[in-house]
């Protein structure tokens, strides 16, 4: 745990050292020449301070030199690169536990993170450009008021559609979940379904967006449950109203593109990432879309979602991680660019980076007008609750009303043993 006594103790200490640093001037005039060049001969350079950066292992190729190239440029500090081959998660949830401390690191702002006192809030870091990151990108990186992540590239996952599947079934593509449903049904015939949406029925995918369909999210304010709210079981019913329209059983499930590029499904939601691979079958029969609204109250949706750098509360140096941080992710706007565009189909996390891409792309568009933060911040187990609540609606035509009720309970206890 960061204790904030030693923090404050870090800047008491720094306010002291400052004084007497001050403490040879004399008060009625400047020292004897002799004694101002005594001084600064014998006051030793600062040395650069070591730094330490964690990345989970990307599976692209060039992104670990990369990296090892941006830390390498890097002129304030010693930045020493680790690159972490087997699961990153268990790895780094360890180290910030018990070390060895990375003073900087990716992954997910999270609850339970920041409710340990793990991470190093980068509001100052952040200030100066702030309104040049969507609303939802920051939201994700934001607990009570202060944020804790600097993203670092986005994205996003939409609903791609075979135009001629469409045209030959006689379907608009769809802008409400009533449309989507009705479209999915019509398209399902000759040994093609309509929709594939994960092998659980679109349980763990779509629950974002049937709830921002409604008008609504996971949490409210950051303290309460965000679907206690009728609208939420109307919304999960369009799920339910879906099954036998949707594809069961794939070889691969909704982040992998196969199923659509195969031709087993008419439409597939999943990663922008697959673009490339889906464009190399389909070319200009291909169209993407938002996830529908429920209705003329609710909104249409594209979760983004990305890796963000943080700064280790338990760092012995967190002001020179936040200069990194700041400086590589966003001073670097040259660092940024290739980081998000050269290892694959992602997006530039800031707005003026993205808006620098030629021509605009679609999915920048959705982001930018449709763009809501792909993970909730809260934990596992309520994300299971509501999750296996979708499920069992979804496969096996639970009563929508008593699933939501259920998972907005498990949700309320989850939440209040975060604040407790």
């Amino acid at each position: 745990m960061r204790k904030t006594s030693r923090r404050a103790f870090l800047a008491l200490a720094g306010t002291t050292a400052l004084s007497a640093c001050g403490s040879n001037t004399v008060q009625s005039g400047k020292p004897p020449p002799s004694t101002a060049y005594s001084a600064a001969a014998t006051r030793p350079k600062p040395k650069p301070v070591d730094l330490s950066q964690w990345y989970h292992p990307y599976p692209e190729p060039g992104v670990q030199e990369a990296v090892t190239r941006y830390a390498a440029a890097y002129q304030k500090a010693k930045v020493a690169v680790q690159w972490n081959a087997d699961d990153y998660e268990t790895k780094l949830g360890a180290a910030l536990q018990a070390g060895p401390v990375p003073d900087v690191f990716e992954g997910r702002v999270t609850l339970d993170r920041v409710r340990q006192n793990l991470l190093v809030p980068l509001d100052d870091v952040l200030g100066p450009v702030r309104g040049d990151f969507a609303p939802s990108v920051l939201a994700a990186q934001t607990v009570d008021g202060k944020t804790y992540g600097i993203p670092q590239a986005l994205d996003t996952q939409v609903l791609f559609y075979r135009k001629s599947f469409l045209q030959e079934a006689g379907v608009q593509p769809p802008q409400t979940l009533d449309e989507l449903v009705d479209a999915a049904r019509k398209l399902s015939k000759d040994g093609v379904k309509g929709l594939f949406a994960g092998n659980d029925a679109g349980a763990a995918a779509l629950a974002g967006p049937l709830l921002w369909a409604a008008g609504l999210d996971y949490v409210k304010d950051g303290k309460s449950v965000g679907f206690d709210d009728p609208r939420a079981a109307t919304a999960f019913a369009k799920l339910r109203d879906l099954n036998g329209s949707l594809l069961l059983g794939a070889p691969a499930d909704w982040a992998d593109p196969i199923p659509f590029i195969d031709g087993l499904v008419a439409m597939q939601w999943t990663w922008l990432g697959n673009l490339p691979k889906i464009q190399d079958t389909m070319k200009d029969d291909l169209g993407i879309l938002p996830f529908p609204r429920l209705d003329a109250a609710g909104a249409p949706s594209v979760p983004v979602g990305c890796l963000s750098a943080m700064v280790n509360a338990k760092s012995l140096n967190p002001n020179a991680a936040k200069d990194f941080v700041r400086w590589l992710w966003l001073e670097r706007t040259d660092f940024q660019q290739e980081f998000a565009t050269k290892f694959g189909p992602h997006l530039p996390a800031r707005l003026s980076v993205l808006d620098k891409l030629t021509p605009a792309n679609d999915a920048a568009r959705l982001v930018k007008e449709n763009g809501r933060a792909a993970g909730p911040l809260w934990t596992p187990a309520a994300n299971t609750a509501l999750v296996d609540a979708l499920g069992r609606i979804a496969r096996d035509g639970a009563d929508p009303v008593a699933e939501t009720k259920a998972a907005v309970e498990a949700v309320k206890a989850e939440l209040g043993r975060l604040s407790a």
